[in-house]
């Protein structure tokens, strides 16, 4: 089979990173050897894998939904999840500590040239580096960690949520599989194969019992296999142990006959619904001033708390006799927390100052209602709303803030979601763990097609 080539530039920055990329992420990447402006990927205040990591500024354009983005040994790895992954963007901090790497994901040449670089030699010609097994490992776990963190799911859009188990097992499956990305020294947030297991061992049964019932020799069996066996032999590496393990371990040491086949969507459906939580239903009264939509911006708050659809802020201002007032309802995410969350509405009046409106979940809404100072005199005031969590909102970014950047890059990420899912319904696990890179449906998507006529 032919491998992919790519050309590979390695310059310096002012602060000593040493920056790598491929093809069209050189962008303005001088000769002089500064790091400038690129139109590839970098990392964002909240970065892929966690809320809130912050990585070092790559000089992309876009906003930090559309990168996937990996903590490693002595740098951080970035992929545009909008386009063709290729070769990862890194950010090389330490280049002792990276070289334990750099010559799987680059190639020997790439990580001479790095060592070069760090050593003071001028910049050479572009290096050719060529895609291999480690790349590709690196691409889907980076991806993994974005779609734990941005996957649009959304009643409204129709884009069912992922199982947050089952993500997180195939996430510690592909980092174990990828382990000479890290080392010891345990400043890698995305090095957390024994933590990914024991957060999410309620999934391992009903993976095994999916396992045992898919057809052989499918790609879906063949995926759950590879999946289960990493697990299995990562959870051996990290002493971990427990019944739900010793059950995968006679699964797979036995190789029982296949079990009556299962609806993976039935397997993780969700139970229970949405619960009441304790927040005052609106009433309506009053004469209606004005009524819209807000922005829903994904990066002012975590994961799991608000749908992802561009219509769940709506709010109404209404008169009260002399009063005015504001309420605002955001639709909840399926996992949204019930009680004690400090969620807020942003407003603002006119170009104003912002302020806040508590919002508290009842049923699937969030809801919140406030007193507000309108204008007098026309023409109707305009009126922004958004919702963000306090402690982790990073500001409204100016591509988003009621711009049409930032809708244009989310609708393109919910394009991207439904063609995933499609294909997870289509053709699922296309490729073997762990260098398929972004292309072969995860688990937890397959599982998520599987339930999509319930969205």
């Amino acid at each position: 089979m032919a491998r992919a080539h790519f050309d590979v530039r390695v310059v310096r920055g002012a602060d000593g990173t040493i920056r790598v990329a491929a093809g069209p992420a050189f962008g303005g990447a001088g000769d002089d050897g500064d790091v400038g402006a690129t139109g590839g990927s970098d990392v964002g205040a909240t970065g892929g894998s966690g809320a809130g990591a912050v990585g070092p500024d790559m000089g992309g354009v876009g906003p930090d939904f559309t990168r996937a983005v990996l903590d490693v040994a002595g740098a951080v790895l970035a992929w545009p999840v909008l386009g063709d992954p290729g070769l990862p963007v890194a950010e090389v901090n330490d280049v002792g500590r990276a070289q334990q790497w750099l010559w799987a994901v680059y190639g020997e040449r790439t990580a001479a040239a790095v060592h070069a670089c760090a050593a003071g030699e001028p910049a050479g010609p572009r290096v050719v580096a060529d895609l291999t097994a480690l790349a590709g490992g690196a691409a889907r776990l980076g991806f993994g960690h974005w779609a734990a963190r941005w996957w649009p799911a959304s009643y409204a859009d129709g884009i069912p949520a992922l199982e947050p188990d089952v993500l997180g097992l195939e996430l510690a499956a592909l980092t174990h599989a990828c382990q000479q990305l890290f080392d010891d020294f345990g400043d890698q947030p995305d090095d957390c194969v024994a933590e990914l297991i024991e957060d999410h061992r309620s999934a391992l049964d009903p993976l095994t019992q999916w396992w045992r019932a898919a057809p052989r020799p499918t790609d879906t069996a063949r995926h759950l296999e590879s999946v289960l066996r990493l697990i299995d032999d990562a959870a051996d590496s990290a002493g971990l142990d427990g019944q739900a393990l010793r059950r995968l371990r006679s699964s797979l040491d036995r190789r029982r006959p296949a079990a009556a086949p299962v609806d993976p969507g039935a397997l993780f459906a969700r139970q229970g619904g949405y619960a009441l939580a304790a927040g005052e239903p609106l009433v309506a009264g009053g004469r209606v001033i004005a009524r819209g939509s807000g922005t829903n911006d994904w990066r002012r708050y975590p994961p799991g708390f608000v749908d992802a659809s561009e219509t769940a802020v709506s709010w109404t201002a209404r008169a009260l006799g002399a009063r005015r007032q504001i309420e605002v309802e955001v639709v909840a995410h399926i996992a949204a927390p019930a009680a004690a969350v400090p969620l807020v509405a942003e407003v603002r009046v006119n170009g104003g100052r912002r302020y806040r409106v508590p919002l508290a979940r009842r049923d699937d809404v969030w809801t919140g209602r406030a007193e507000l100072e309108l204008p007098a005199a026309a023409p109707p005031p305009r009126i922004e709303v958004g919702v963000l969590l306090p402690g982790f909102d990073p500001g409204p970014r100016p591509d988003t803030a009621g711009g049409a950047g930032g809708v244009a890059d989310r609708d393109a990420i919910r394009t991207l979601a439904r063609r995933r899912l499609a294909t997870a319904a289509e053709s699922p696990a296309q490729g073997a763990l762990p260098h398929d890179a972004f292309s072969g449906p995860f688990l937890a998507e397959i599982a998520a097609a599987a339930t999509g006529e319930d969205y």
